[in-house]
């Protein structure tokens, strides 16, 4: 049974880590900008310097391969960050899949299949939505999203991509590059705090919710704060409070294990001594259940519009990207499990309450994830951690599941 050379792959992780410090103490490396094409440049010189057969799509993904016959078994995750996050989300999953493969190269291992790693675009969604790469890669994108569709970034990624050798339409038909998929793994860290609470160090993820992403307005009438009665308000913002904290309750009391978030809010006009007029919001649920995700379509919309009719308001929402939940193959599940046993290795079975490159790739083939625990739970910015030696548990698991797959 081979290893991982850990130092290695964590001076590799900490190399990373500088391409795209900034101000605050964190990585903000959004795809496409000066430091993510840097952060780029250094992983494409390390694919080569392993020997291994490097690749480009249309999209940016970037890929490094020992070839085979067959269908492809691949590994990876992201390089991109949020704005001001951490050093482990994404990266350990690229760098992981480069250290196994350099590892199946040094010791001269016939595989009877390819095996590659992948690393791919803006699976943060900085530009149009998440997962633009893996989407581009099995040919799911939207080409309203990517024409039409505002970034987090600010320009629109026509603007963005002037900066680069990418295009719309590149991207668009990306997919025709693809290999056919056997298989794809992932490992990253978990993002919650499971993991540590219970003091396991390796998580084999059993299904990944799904996500629906809107942006909302409540809509009602700005007026003097001093001399408009409370009863004759038309206050956009008490309609988000009550739709808040009554959303929150019927998700905690009747779908508990779900999520519903409102993350941004803007108040118009948003001036002292004025009713607001106008509330515009972010608003996701998640779910590993589709059914679940469509009966919170229903019920939640159906709750925002009582509340505006109730509060002589108005309510507009409109969808700004959807993923299904997946359920992971048990085939892949109970290979990880033996393959952790055979490494001696603790782990439990979980959900990920997040969505992954994995998620997508499980159109075209069965996937796998792999979580090692973060400390606290943090994740998506500059206080990220984890413990080196889940890590390197994990990444050895990786590789012994990659050999399976594809030996």
């Amino acid at each position: 049974m081979i290893s991982i050379n850990f130092e290695r792959l964590k001076n590799d992780i900490e190399a990373l880590s500088q391409i795209g410090r900034d101000s605050l103490g964190g990585i903000s490396r959004p795809s496409f900008s000066k430091p993510d094409l840097e952060a780029r440049e250094w992983l494409k010189e390390r694919i080569k310097a392993a020997g291994l057969l490097l690749s480009q799509d249309g999209a940016g993904n970037i890929f490094g391969r020992i070839e085979g016959k067959g269908k492809t078994v691949m590994a990876g995750s992201h390089l991109d960050t949020v704005i001001n996050g951490g050093m482990f989300d994404g990266s350990i999953g690229v760098l992981s899949a480069l250290e196994s493969l350099r590892r199946i190269k040094e010791e001269g291992l016939r595989l009877s299949r390819p095996v590659e790693l992948a690393s791919f675009t803006d699976e943060e969604g900085n530009l149009a939505g998440d997962f633009m790469g893996s989407r581009a890669f099995v040919g799911a994108l939207n080409r309203e999203i990517l024409e039409k569709g505002f970034t987090q970034v600010g320009p629109p990624l026509r603007e963005i991509l002037k900066g680069t050798e990418f295009t719309l339409e590149s991207i668009i038909e990306a997919h025709k590059q693809s290999p056919e998929i056997e298989a794809f793994l992932e490992i990253h860290i978990e993002q919650g705090p499971v993991l540590e609470t219970e003091g396991i160090p390796v998580g084999i993820v059993n299904a990944i919710a799904g996500k629906h992403y809107r942006m909302c307005s409540f809509l009602g009438e700005a007026s003097h704060a001093g001399t408009t009665p409370l009863e004759l308000r038309r206050d956009a913002l008490l309609g988000l409070a009550d739709f808040a904290l009554r959303s929150t309750r019927f998700v905690a009391t009747k779908h508990y294990g779900s999520m519903v978030t409102i993350g941004k809010v803007i108040v118009k006009p948003g001036t002292f001594s004025t009713v607001p007029g106008q509330v515009d919001f972010s608003f996701e649920y998640r779910s590993t259940s589709k059914e679940t995700l469509q009966e919170l379509e229903k019920s939640l919309l159906d709750l925002a519009k009582e509340i505006a009719s109730t509060r002589g308001l108005e309510f507009a929402s409109r969808v700004m990207d959807k993923t299904d939940p997946v359920k992971i193959p048990s085939r892949m599940v109970s290979l990880m499990k033996e393959e952790c046993q055979k490494l001696g290795y603790p782990f439990m079975e979980l959900s990920s309450g997040a969505g992954h490159d994995a998620q997508i790739l499980s159109s075209v083939a069965e996937v796998g994830m792999i979580f090692i625990p973060c400390l606290d739970g943090i994740s998506h910015c500059p206080q990220e951690m984890i413990r080196w030696e889940d890590l390197e548990k994990g990444a050895n698991l990786l590789l012994n599941v990659l050999l399976r797959l594809a030996g």
